[in-house]
């Protein structure tokens, strides 16, 4: 039905619509008279809805009150009062996204579903969450998502824990993680910017239950509530459950969120704090410099687009001006930007990595120089086009690495709406891109950089320096600090605190009630589709060479994916793959400099990415097919183009420009010191497979600790390696790029396969034909055992083993499994009661299986919480309505609505492992038809990996120390 301005509907009034073709929807924008409360709609064709209740929640400190909040009103609520309403529904319902985020000024609380059904549960539960929440009632939901003093009888120690405290412990261990929050306090000192949303764990302590509550009370109420839909769906349906539902029963009041703006400073503002580095690290070339500026405000539509295509232009390709203008003074070892737009002042900041506090000087003036001179003799034009033609292809193609387009919408309208602006100012960008493309014939940018860079005075240099023993003194200093409050503390004090940690531990360890779990609205196994979805996928040959077809609507884009067999490369020259995938196209070839070749990427097509991966075949770990990894995206209409660019790059790169090489092999190192921070749980889990299965040492020669401590090693003797690195490169290089190797697969419609096969001949004639022969590699896996230390204040730590190995076989059950490892056993006691921020398992097809936890405070601790996992489900019960719960949150994953790259993404994996429909229709059937005794026996299999005792940890050197004996070895990390 079509909805009428200014007419009111069960409580909203329209008040104004518009047309957003770029996204193909129509905005609708609505405000509940009553409460106040305002509502965007997105309405379009898409079956993904999404839903969120957001709120404006400007901090005051840096207790981290938002992101403890966000964290405690998903603990339970009047309508559905368990302890974790949020944890049965990702175990329990189809979502496609369930979650929450802190931002600086903003709190949200998105979900995402296929099914109306569902949809309209996972609305109840958020709704109910948000206004109502357990709160109030228990003081122990703050004490075990924000902090609390924990001590369990008088004689003990008293400690902090809570799970937002050891997350943001695990936050302030990574240095890029403390540069980038500190960034907008260095710019915004006197603003709800200016202080830690996430909580700073210094000053997490200080939050109080009152100021807990009255924050809650202030802020989260619908006048001061932004509500978002977008989808398909019935609007007026939607409206009336969420006035009947919730906001008929509030009154429209005045909430003061407003968020302040920071004044111009007058000159530039320098600030340098310091980060943690173990003993036996060095502090030579470990400091960041960051050049930050206030840009604007983020209601200003064309400022939000063009700085982040000028942020690209600058920072973000090897023919960037000012990343090479950086690189090739030797500053420091990688230089990237960020343009952060999500707040109302904006930010744009430029970044050297592993550098030296004495370079500061020659930082800015190199950076001020290469700008002025920018300015001055103008950016090249083909640069220009370049980076407006990767964004504008990013913004049609809408494909969101996995996430909802939905949602990312959604989070695009706060950037404008949270400021009293027009949700959808950054959703229609055909006339901003209009403006943004004279800068093909005007100083556009130029004038950009001079007005917004060269004379902006509302600007800081920040320096993040390392500091050996700062870890270990704030460690002392909190110690002492507990130490010396104890002593302060009169016996009944100590004894209400004892009371207090064992009344949490009670309301952790006791189980909702049956009654309460049954208010959580549930789907039956009868709404789940039975049948797996077919994959599309036709096999075909061009030139002898098979190729995957995968024929489907890609709204006019092309996907080219070239697979090509790495078996023939040995064992020792395995890493090498992986700094291949690192260096193609970022170095020059026989008729491109590498600058020319990445102007010609961005101009003509949407990418071109490398990578590296050991597919084992679909039941053994042992079975590999490894591949090195071409995946390229145009317009079909520059299909030409982009094949003939990627025969340029696999057949003519060259290899000889010691300089670049060095350039690439410190800034790869760089990257992949971000990601161990970063994804520590991963880097563990991954880690230990190379312990016991050839396929876990084949990835982790491509992307772990060997390809780590490889990188390193090629770094630090560079000079005296770089003929070698050039030889082994070009030698690996005409190995992989045969004809004989190749297995294509594209995505794109029936009707523009022609154009493929057309052009495929401009690729294939650039390799080689040669025959190749094959290496039977013979992996040295060993139990390891490893301790990997740094400076990090937490712990990531991993159990593992192949179950094959132990004659268990493979089970769609399995996935079951793993919901309820996930979501009961581990998350009730590596995060709920361990005080974590999280911990995970995986069941794989070829038998690896394993447990991590991440921004873990504990260590042996957490190993005795996977040691008994196999008794816990040994004796697993629980009633059919459970289980149902556990199926459908399953199903939930197998489900996940894919983007047109990732069903041929998907289709083809799944051929390279040998995995047929059959296949997957029999794990789905497994999963559908698990029963309690199915999880009962998993547990002698979850025993058994366990006894195996295949451990491996990376965190604090001081907690892995302290527990040495567990390790067969224990390493520094990082030099």
């Amino acid at each position: 039905m079509e909805l009428e301005l200014n007419k009111v509907y069960h409580g909203f009034k329209l008040l104004e619509t518009k047309d957003i073709n770029e996204i193909n929807s129509t905005g609708m924008v609505f405000e509940h008279e009553k409460s106040g409360a305002r509502l965007f709609y997105l309405k379009n064709d898409d079956d993904n809805k999404v839903f969120a209740v957001s709120f404006r929640t400007p901090p005051e400190d840096s207790t981290g009150l938002p992101h403890i909040l966000e964290h405690s009103v998903l603990c339970g609520s009047r309508k559905f009062p368990l302890k974790e309403p949020f944890v049965e529904l990702v175990k329990g319902s189809l979502n496609t996204f369930l979650n929450a985020f802190t931002f600086p000024d903003k709190t949200m609380y998105p979900v995402a579903s296929t099914n109306n059904k569902d949809f309209l549960n996972l609305m109840d539960v958020y709704l109910d969450a948000a206004f109502y929440p357990n709160i109030y009632k228990y003081p122990e939901i703050m004490m075990q998502e924000g902090w609390h003093y924990e001590i369990e009888d008088k004689d003990s120690e008293i400690n902090y824990k809570g799970v937002v405290y050891n997350e943001m412990k695990g936050a302030f261990s990574s240095p890029e993680s403390i540069l980038f929050r500190k960034i907008s306090e260095s710019l915004f000192p006197d603003t709800q910017y200016g202080v830690e949303s996430g909580g700073d764990p210094d000053v997490i302590p200080e939050l109080t239950q009152k100021q807990f509550l009255n924050f809650h009370k202030k802020y989260y109420h619908p006048s001061n509530s932004y509500m978002y839909l977008y989808g398909d769906m019935d609007i007026v349906e939607k409206l009336k459950f969420i006035n009947e539902e919730y906001l008929k029963d509030f009154d429209k009041i005045d909430v003061d969120s407003q968020l302040l703006m920071q004044n111009s400073f007058d000159k530039q503002k320098e600030t340098v704090i310091e980060y943690p580095i173990s003993n036996n690290e060095k502090e030579e070339d470990k400091t960041f410099l960051s050049m930050n500026f206030a840009v604007g405000k983020a209601t200003n539509d064309e400022l939000y687009l063009a700085f982040d295509i000028l942020e690209h232009l600058l920072l973000e390709t090897p023919s960037s001006p000012l990343k090479k203008a950086l690189i090739d003074a030797n500053i420091g070892k990688d230089v990237f930007g960020s343009f952060e737009a999500s707040m109302l002042q904006p930010m744009f900041s430029i970044v050297v990595k592993n550098s030296n506090e004495s370079e500061k000087e020659r930082f800015k003036d190199i950076v001020i120089k290469t700008l002025r001179g920018l300015v001055e003799k103008g950016i090249d034009k083909k640069l220009i086009e370049a980076s407006i033609n990767i964004r504008e292809f990013q913004l049609r193609e809408a494909d969101y690495h996995g996430y909802p387009k939905g949602l990312i919408y959604g989070m695009k309208s706060m950037d404008s709406w949270l400021y009293d602006e027009n949700p959808w100012i950054h959703l229609t960008y055909e006339d901003t891109l209009k403006k943004i493309k004279s800068a093909l014939e005007t100083n556009y940018f130029e004038e950009l950089i001079d007005k917004y860079i060269l004379k902006n005075n509302h600007s800081s240099v920040l320096i993040v320096k390392p500091a050996k023993g700062l870890a270990e003194k704030k460690e002392a200093d909190i110690k002492k600090k507990l130490q010396e409050f104890k002593q302060k503390l009169s016996k009944e004090e100590i004894e209400e605190l004892v009371k207090n940690t064992l009344k949490l531990k009670e309301r952790q360890t006791t189980a909702d009630s049956p009654e309460d779990l049954k208010k959580i609205p549930l789907l039956a196994i009868e709404d789940i589709e039975p049948n797996a979805k077919e994959l599309p996928l036709v096999e075909k040959e061009e030139q002898g060479i098979k190729v995957l077809h995968h024929p489907v609507f890609t709204n006019g884009i092309s996907y080219i994916n070239m697979y090509f067999g790495t078996e023939g490369v040995r064992e020792e020259f395995i890493p090498y793959i992986s700094l291949l995938t690192t260096i193609l196209g970022k170095v020059s070839t026989d008729n491109y400099s590498y600058e020319d070749l990445a102007k010609e990427i961005n101009i003509n097509t949407g990418g071109i990415r490398n990578g590296a991966q050991a597919y084992s075949e679909k039941w053994s770990d042992e079975k590999l097919h490894p591949k090195f990894v071409v995946k390229a995206k145009s317009l079909v209409s520059n299909m030409k183009k982009l094949v003939e660019l990627l025969g340029e790059i696999v057949g003519h790169t060259k290899f000889d420009d010691h300089k670049r090489l060095k350039e690439i092999i410190q800034e790869t190192k760089s990257r992949l010191e971000m990601i161990i921070f970063d994804r520590g749980h991963v880097f563990a889990a991954n880690h230990i497979l190379s312990y016991f299965s050839p396929a876990g040492k084949y990835e982790d020669m491509l992307g772990g600790l060997t390809f780590y401590n490889f990188i390193v090693d090629l770094e630090n003797n560079f000079e005296s390696k770089a003929k070698e690195i050039s030889e082994n490169l070009k030698h690996v290089s005409e190995i992989i790029f045969n004809k004989n190797n190749l297995l294509v697969s594209v995505t794109l419609e029936d009707t523009d396969y022609d154009e493929f096969k057309k052009n495929f001949d401009l690729f294939y004639t650039n390799l080689k034909s040669n025959r190749v022969s094959v290496e039977a590699y013979d992996f040295k896996v060993e139990q390891k055992n490893e301790g990997l230390m740094t400076s990090g204040k937490v712990q990531y730590v991993a159990k593992a083993y192949n179950f094959a190995k132990l004659g268990y076989s493979y089970s769609g059950s399995l996935q079951v499994l793993k919901t309820i490892a996930n979501y009961d056993y581990l998350w009730n006691r590596v995060r709920v009661q361990g005080g974590a921020y999280g911990s995970f398992s995986a069941f794989q097809r070829n038998g690896n299986m394993f447990f991590t936890s991440y921004r873990d405070p504990n260590l042996k601790e957490t190993l005795k919480v996977y040691d008994g996992a196999g008794e816990f489900f040994k004796n697993f019960d629980t009633d059919d309505r459970q289980m149902t719960k556990y199926i459908i949150g399953t199903v939930s994953d197998l489900d996940f609505p894919l983007t047109p790259s990732m069903k041929g993404d998907r289709a083809a994996d799944n051929y390279i492992k040998k995995l047929n429909y059959d296949d997957i229709q029999k794990e789905r059937k497994e999963i559908l038809n698990t029963k309690v005794e199915h999880i009962r026996k998993f547990g002698d299999l979850i025993s058994d990996v366990m006894k195996q005792n295949f451990i491996c940890v990376l965190g604090n050197e001081e907690k892995i120390t302290e527990n040495k004996n567990i390790f067969n070895s224990t390493i520094n990390l990082f030099e």
